[in-house]
């Protein structure tokens, strides 16, 4: 297991069994020390049961950004009920790390597989990752980010894209 993903268990595991907070390694990795945005994804039997990140960073480095954005995803995604202790040994767990988004012009300069997508309107804003199974097009990408953000299909939109890399 990849060590960021081990710090998103880690953090997991301990704030659902005991309502704990850990504190970041005292060596970080290279990468834990980088300034990104992340998401933080769990799934159950192969299911979504948790996602929740930022797209830029909000604190001082990937390590605090993993733990923050790792209890959130386990605790407060509301689309989910918070994870339970028994859970724990059923989940799958993957950190993203993304890349600073870089407005683009049309959807032509977007791809499902390589980027992710933001579509912003206004204040409202959706976020897609990139490479999810059964997204396959920009189409659907955008139409995906339109819903999460409720933004209607004929309003005006600014997109953006990104690059994760995914540790599993």
């Amino acid at each position: 297991m990849h060590q960021l993903v081990q710090l998103a268990k880690n953090t997991i595991e301990e704030y659902v069994k005991y309502g704990k907070l850990i504190k970041p390694p005292v060596e970080l990795t290279l990468e834990m020390k980088d300034k990104a945005g992340v998401f933080v994804s769990i799934k159950k039997q192969g299911e979504l049961r948790g996602c929740i990140g930022t797209f830029q960073p909000t604190t001082s480095n990937v390590a605090e950004e993993i733990i923050r954005n790792a209890i959130e995803a386990a605790t407060r995604d509301p689309r989910f009920p918070p994870v339970q202790p028994e859970e724990l040994d059923s989940l799958v767990i993957s950190v993203d790390l993304l890349s600073a988004p870089e407005r683009v012009g049309s959807e032509k300069e977007l791809n499902a597989k390589r980027y992710g997508v933001i579509v912003k309107a206004g204040l409202k804003r959706g976020l897609l990752l990139p490479d999810l199974e059964g997204v396959n097009t920009p189409e659907e990408q955008i139409e995906i980010c339109r819903r999460k953000a409720g933004i209607g299909g004929r309003e005006p939109v600014e997109l953006f894209r990104f690059e994760v890399r995914r540790y599993k």
